[in-house]
Formats: C-alpha cells, sequence, structure tokens
C-alpha cells in the first residue's frame, strides 16, 4: 500500500513541478509513514514541506496543489491537509485486501523491485583462511552473506558473490608444517610438534590422503599428494587444496554459492602487489624508515602510519589486501560490501587509506563493511567449545549436522550482526512454538494442509478470480494478515538499504504469528473460524487469504535460504 501512496504522489509531485515550470527535481526518496493515530488517516506524507522552498511557496499552498494532482485511486477515500502542509491518506475499505490480488499476481516477484536496475555490487563473504575446517563464525558470515546478496538481488542489484582465499603467508607455512608433521608420525602430544601448529584430527585426514595420492580439485586445479615427507611445497600445496574442497563441500552443504573466487597468491603470481606498491611510491605518499618502506595512512584517517614492506623483506598482510581491493575497483565494481568477523575492525581504516593513497578516484568510504559479532554454541545449558574434527572450536558443520540446514541459517541471521550471538542447540532442535524456524516453517505447512483439505473436498479454487470476494475479509484476524502482508514490500527494501536481513526473519516470526492466531481465531459470532465454509463466496476469501500468505511466508524464507516446507 505504502508503494501505491508513493506511486501517486510521485506522479501529483511531477506534475505540480511541470505545472510550476520550476527546474526542480522529484525528490528520489519520498517520506511515506503510518500514522499514530487513525484520527489523521493511515498513512502521512511531509512532501509539501520539502517541495516548499525548492518552488518558493509556501508548505500549505504546495500541499493543496499536490492533493489536487494526486491521480484518482480507488485505493483512498479521501486525502487530509494537517499542520502546515502533512498530506493525510484514509484507505478506502477494501485497500488493503487488494494486496491479496496484487500478491497472487506477483508470485515470487512480490516483495522484489525489479523496476530498478542498480548497477553491479559485489559481496566478498566468508573468505576463510584454507587452513581448517569452516567455524560457526564463518557459518555466520555465510548465511549473513548469502542473505545479502538475496536481499540486494530482491532490490535492483546485479550482485556477484565473492570468497577470496589467504592463501599465502605465515598461517599457510604453518598448514604445511602441521600436515608434514603428521606425515612424520609426530602428533600435537609429542615435543617436536611445531609451536604454532594446528593440532585439530583434520590435519591428520590431509595427511593421509597426502601419502594415499589422493587427487584433490580446487578451483579446477588439481592437485595430487606424494609420498615424499620431506618435498614442503607439494604437501602445502596439497594441504590447501584438500581443505579447500572441504570449505566448498560444507558450504555447499549449507546452500551457499560463489560466482567468484581470488586467491590471495594470485595478486603476487599476477605481480598485483608490485603493481600497488609502485603506484602508491609513485603518487608520493609512501616513504622509508629503519630500512621499511611504510604508507603514510595518517594523511587519510588512520590513526597511524602503517609499514608496507618490512626492513628484512616481505609485505605485511595490508598490503595484498589493498591490491586485493583495487582490483576489485578496476573491474567495475562501484559498491563493493565486505562481510567479516568482528575482528577484522582494525583493518577497514588501513585498507580504505591504502586505496585512497591510490590517488584514482576511489570514494572515501569504499568498500562498505557488515561486521558481525561472535557466536556462543549452547548445549544442555552448557558452552560448546570445541569439535573433535576441529580441535579447538566448533565447526559449521557440527552446526548443520545437529539441527539441520535450516535452522542453522535462520538462527545465524536471526539477530542484528553486530550484536553477540547465542546459538541454542537444544531450542533449533526443537519442534515447538517457541523455535521460530519450526514455528514459521508450520505456518506455511499448515496453510498447505487447509488447501489439501480443500482439494480432497472437491473445492475448485482459481486464485485469480478470487477478487470479487475479498470484501467478505472482515474479522481483526484478516485485517492483521493484510496489513502485515502489505508491509512485505517495503520490509525488503529496508533490510536491503540498511543491511540487515535480521529483520526478515523478525517479519516472518510475526507473519506466522498472525497466521496462526487466525487458523485458531474465533470470529464475532463466537464461533471457530473456518477457511472451508459453507458460503462458497467466503471459503473463497479466506482461501485467497492464506494463498497470499504462504506466497509471502515462501518469499521470505527464500531471502534467508531457508525451505517451505509442506508437510511437517
Amino acid at each position: 500500500m505504502k508503494s501505491h501512496l508513493q506511486t501517486l504522489i510521485t506522479a501529483a509531485a511531477a506534475a505540480l513541478i511541470k505545472e510550476a515550470g520550476a527546474d526542480v527535481a522529484v525528490p528520489a526518496m519520498i517520506q511515506i509513514d503510518a500514522t499514530k493515530d487513525p484520527k489523521h488517516g493511515d498513512f502521512a506524507s511531509n512532501l509539501a514541506l520539502v517541495l516548499a522552498k525548492p518552488l518558493g511557496k509556501p508548505p500549505r499552498a504546495v500541499a493543496e496543489a499536490l492533493v489536487r494532482l494526486l491521480p484518482a485511486s480507488r485505493r483512498v477515500a479521501k486525502v487530509e491537509l494537517a499542520g502546515p502542509g502533512f498530506i493525510n491518506f484514509f484507505l478506502a475499505a477494501d485497500a488493503f485486501q487488494a494486496v491479496v490480488a496484487d500478491v497472487i499476481a506477483a508470485g515470487a516477484a512480490y516483495g522484489r523491485d525489479d523496476s530498478k536496475k542498480r548497477g553491479k555490487l559485489m559481496v566478498e563473504f566468508v573468505s576463510a583462511n584454507p587452513t581448517g575446517p569452516l567455524h560457526v563464525g564463518h557459518g555466520r558470515g555465510a548465511a549473513i552473506g548469502d542473505c545479502l546478496s538475496r536481499l540486494y538481488e530482491a532490490a535492483g542489484w546485479d550482485v556477484t558473490r565473492e570468497f577470496y582465499y589467504n592463501d599465502a603467508g605465515a598461517q599457510i607455512s604453518n598448514l604445511g608444517v602441521s600436515v608434514q608433521s603428521r606425515i612424520k608420525g609426530i602428533t600435537p602430544d609429542d615435543a617436536a610438534w611445531p609451536e604454532n601448529g594446528y593440532r585439530g584430527d583434520y590435519i591428520a585426514d590431509v595427511a593421509r590422503a597426502y601419502l594415499a595420492g589422493e587427487t584433490v580439485t580446487a578451483d579446477d586445479r588439481e592437485v595430487t599428494g606424494k609420498k615424499d615427507p620431506d618435498d614442503i611445497e607439494a604437501i602445502r600445496d596439497f594441504a590447501v587444496a584438500y581443505l579447500r574442497r572441504e570449505q566448498d563441500a560444507d558450504l555447499k552443504a549449507f546452500g551457499v554459492g560463489f560466482d567468484v573466487y581470488s586467491l590471495e597468491s594470485a595478486l603476487y603470481t599476477d605481480g598485483k602487489v608490485e603493481q600497488t606498491v609502485q603506484a602508491l611510491i609513485k603518487a608520493g605518499h609512501t616513504f622509508e624508515q629503519d630500512g621499511a618502506l611504510w604508507l603514510r595512512t595518517t594523511e587519510f584517517g588512520d590513526d597511524k602510519d602503517r609499514v608496507m614492506r618490512k626492513s628484512e623483506g616481505g609485505y605485511t598482510y595490508f598490503v595484498p589486501d589493498v591490491a586485493y581491493h583495487h582490483a576489485k575497483w578496476d573491474r567495475g565494481y562501484g559498491r563493493v560490501i565486505n562481510e567479516q568477523g568482528s575482528d577484522h575492525h582494525g583493518t577497514i581504516a588501513r585498507v580504505r587509506a591504502g586505496l585512497q593513497a591510490l590517488d584514482v578516484g576511489i570514494p572515501k568510504q569504499w568498500p562498505e563493511y557488515v561486521l558481525h559479532q561472535m557466536v556462543t554454541v549452547m548445549r544442555g545449558g552448557e558452552e560448546v567449545k570445541i569439535s573433535k574434527r576441529a580441535g579447538s572450536y566448533v565447526t559449521l558443520r557440527d552446526l548443520i549436522d545437529e539441527v539441520g540446514c535450516d535452522a542453522t541459517r535462520y538462527f545465524l541471521t536471526a539477530r542484528k550482526s553486530d550484536s553477540h550471538l547465542v546459538f541454542d542447540v537444544d531450542l533449533a532442535r526443537s519442534k515447538s512454538d517457541e523455535n521460530p524456524v519450526y514455528y514459521i516453517q508450520y505456518a506455511h505447512a499448515r496453510i498447505c494442509s487447509v488447501l489439501r483439505q480443500a482439494a480432497e473436498r472437491g473445492v475448485v479454487f482459481d486464485a485469480s478470480a478470487s477478487g470479487d470476494a475479498l470484501h467478505r475479509l472482515t474479522e481483526t484476524q484478516e485485517k492483521n494478515l493484510l496489513v502485515q502482508i502489505n508491509k512485505f514490500p517495503e520490509t525488503v527494501a529496508v533490510a536491503a538499504e540498511q543491511a540487515a536481513p535480521h529483520s526478515i526473519a523478525f517479519y516472518l516470526r510475526d507473519l506466522a504469528d498472525l497466521l496462526h492466531s487466525y487458523y485458531n481465531a474465533i470470529d464475532a459470532a463466537g464461533q471457530r473460524i473456518k477457511f472451508l465454509t459453507d458460503d462458497a463466496e467466503l471459503t473463497r476469501a479466506r482461501l485467497a487469504l492464506i494463498v497470499a500468505t504462504r506466497q509471502v511466508l515462501q518469499n521470505g524464507l527464500a531471502l534467508l535460504g531457508v525451505s517451505a516446507p509442506e508437510q511437517m
């Protein structure tokens, strides 16, 4: 309904500007808000106050002109002016009922804004080091990043999902010597175990696969194990490929895929790191001190200057990050979202500073960041800290095996990303109203059950021909459902704008609650509300309403990457 009103008032604004012969643009975002007091209508807009100064007219006069030029709509009963120039909309009795036909006609597209072509957008997420299984923090990043990608697509962006592998540096060296130690029969309990070695059982799995001559494929590149325990480079390459394959399998089980995989090592072999360093030197933002090469990041908002090349040689870790993002910019991504753990907060200023120092026109706040807080896993009232396979942390695969993909995805997105998340395994496994994902999916299954009953009774329901019956939707529970369904497109748009997939989870919980209340409601005559009645018109109206509700549940769950089962 809100989008309908925005269409009307946008047309009125364009007509007024044309009538006035003014060189004024129609505001890109026109504010229309639900009123708090029904006496002031259902929605109100302050557009007249916004246009008053550019048009050089009193707000009240602008408001009067806008009302005069509003296109006719059967969904609007009347329009009134209030205060200095607010426009209050009073909706017709059937205004909210009309959304049922809108949802049925749009189907899976309801809630999407495909009319706007906003351009290319990259979402980089997960980007785990290929040194072990994905932990629950990576899982939260995967769930949030994938949901953000779905939201941006719904908002009209051409989205690319990208995974960046840090397959170079000290951690990869530690991985290699850890696997080599296992190959030689050294275990984490031995004194000879590397000081910074990885201790999980998965290291032994990698070692066995290497000695068995197993061939693994990662990013279309095959790597085969050898029996040579001293070829550390071969061991390291095999270990990275093996763990990348394992991470890919976990993400596939989680319903998450990527369009592009980028490798840190490729930035070196392709010369992009060295090219970026030379560009920074040429731009005049570097200096040498104590045998090291520094970047004056303080000139661009960082709290201190940063070492780029250490005195003993070799680049610090933020240099390839700058080179990587420079490559993103060169690939034509005017907007980039990085979804990462909160431990990356300190890298934001230095990466942006490095990009600014290149002097190639990159905006100051590019790329954008969405950071998520840590996850605590609880079972039986106690924190779960380790996985046998990983050795020191709970893996994403552990959660999927425990509670399933749907519950894992929902729970990892159901709180604001910058809030600490407690993942209650017992709750996620429960089949009760307290489990939100079960509660939402049960609402969908309940509707499917009613529709099966209708078919069994020979009730022929044509959703597209139910419009003439919608005026029968007058019960309080029906009105509540209609209002909630109307809110879905705005909820999706705001969730995309604010990078807030948790708001979709909240919305769906509220919609499911209203559906369950409707299912169990008592009508004005004190009788249990029935969907299948002796009144064919009333039955048609109620079936249309729950079909629309089912569609919105499906669309919302799809944005979260959660299934909509027909039976539970």
